[in-house]
């Protein structure tokens, strides 16, 4: 349980809208307390790494709506993206032309083209920006910018999705599509917190259980405060998904002193943090190793080496064997890979918690099968706890991947 009534209070207060309040007075009861069988399941990790993407993948898969409201400010943030999108685009078509000015100066003189200044472009007054979108766009010096988007590395590989449909997106009545909320990644109903209960379809072969309905709840990073201090507010939860982005180990960021770490080594200080905080002190992890659909293309061209973390990696892979076609045999690099990363993950979790058992599953959040039994694994994983004795160190090894992760 929550650390005293009056922290419980504003968790329960703090609930997204669409759940009813907890309030004695007029009767209503918590929900922990009218029942019994509510599993929590807190979902955290770093800026980027999917946590998002699988919570709205989970609303859809276990049909929990979005309410209008939730789905007006997932629009408004899809948009103000885009307008993101194409002031880097406009930037990069300054960028552009100045280099082939540099070339023809000699020639003739010539001026730049429009101001890539978003205010501008986009004033903050108003949203009907179609028409205006829609003249950039057909700007041929804009699509000549736009066929060399690859070189603009401020860009997301998202972008692209929703750049083809910019006239689309900015339009007043655009109604985002399930696809489209799952694309911006990194957009809940609310960025700080969301909250959704769901149960999993009844099955005559699944036990028990079946009747055990489950709260999941995503948290970003950011809103859990210097040394991860608000998470005493979670310390009923049944258990933890910590998700890592697979492709973050080539990526860096900035901090708000501007200084640039890696983000799987950033993704390492939270995962410590979380596992050592006392509110989570034996408690269950699941490690969801999210995007390995992108690993797959990545690993091809940039080496898992390029974080310090990873630098012992040197598998060995068959001649006969591609880099993506693999089987239990014969696994590709990108399975290697997933494999390599899980262990190391594994034995650091192994030697935070005295030699406890970390329980690893493959994602991609976009896939809703595979979201699907991501969950279902979380309740096998709680009903095994539920049921087996203490282990020993020995059967706790956290050498074994395939022993507690799910594919």
């Amino acid at each position: 349980m929550f650390q005293g009534s009056s922290l419980h209070s504003r968790f329960v207060n703090w609930v997204p809208s669409g759940e009813e309040v907890a309030n004695p007075a007029n009767g209503v009861l918590p929900n922990f307390l009218q029942q019994k069988t509510l599993n929590k399941l807190l979902l955290v990790g770093c800026d980027k790494s999917g946590t998002s993407t699988i919570f709205n993948q989970a609303k859809m898969v276990y049909n929990v709506p979005f309410s209008e409201d939730e789905r007006q400010s997932i629009k408004l943030q899809i948009q103000s993206s885009l307008y993101g999108y194409l002031g880097i685009l406009l930037e990069g078509r300054e960028r552009f032309e100045e280099e082939w000015l540099a070339e023809m100066r000699r020639k003739r003189s010539d001026e730049l083209g429009p101001s890539s200044n978003l205010d501008i472009i986009f004033p903050a007054s108003s949203r009907e920006y179609a028409p205006l979108i829609e003249d950039i766009w057909k700007d041929k010096a804009f699509q000549a910018t736009y066929d060399r988007r690859n070189e603009l590395h401020m860009l997301p590989r998202i972008a692209n999705y929703f750049l083809d449909r910019a006239v689309e997106i900015s339009s007043t009545d655009y109604d985002p599509s399930d696809t489209d909320i799952l694309y911006a990644e990194g957009i809940t109903p609310s960025n700080g917190l969301a909250s959704m209960e769901f149960s999993f379809p009844k099955s005559t072969q699944d036990s028990f259980m079946d009747a055990t309905r489950f709260q999941l709840i995503r948290v970003h990073a950011s809103s859990l405060g210097e040394n991860c201090k608000w998470l005493e507010m979670f310390e009923d939860t049944d258990l933890v998904l910590f998700c890592v982005s697979l492709t973050d180990y080539d990526q860096f960021s900035d901090n708000t002193n501007g200084v640039s770490s890696n983000k799987m080594l950033e993704s390492k200080k939270l995962f410590e943090s979380i596992v050592t905080h006392p509110s989570f002190h034996q408690k269950n992890f699941l490690l969801i190793l999210n995007k390995f659909d992108l690993l797959e293309e990545k690993i091809k061209q940039i080496p898992l080496t390029r974080c310090e973390w990873f630098r012992d990696f040197n598998p060995v892979i068959s001649h006969n064997q591609s880099s993506t076609s693999s089987n239990y045999n014969n696994p590709s690099l990108a399975q290697h890979a997933f494999n390599y990363i899980a262990v190391k993950f594994k034995k650091l979790f192994f030697s935070l918690t005295g030699g406890r058992r970390l329980y690893v599953s493959r994602v991609t959040g976009l896939e809703p099968d595979c979201v699907d039994e991501a969950l279902r694994y979380t309740r096998e994983i709680l009903k095994w706890e539920g049921e087996k004795p203490q282990l020993t160190l020995h059967e706790s090894s956290s050498c074994s991947v395939n022993a507690s992760s799910s594919s």
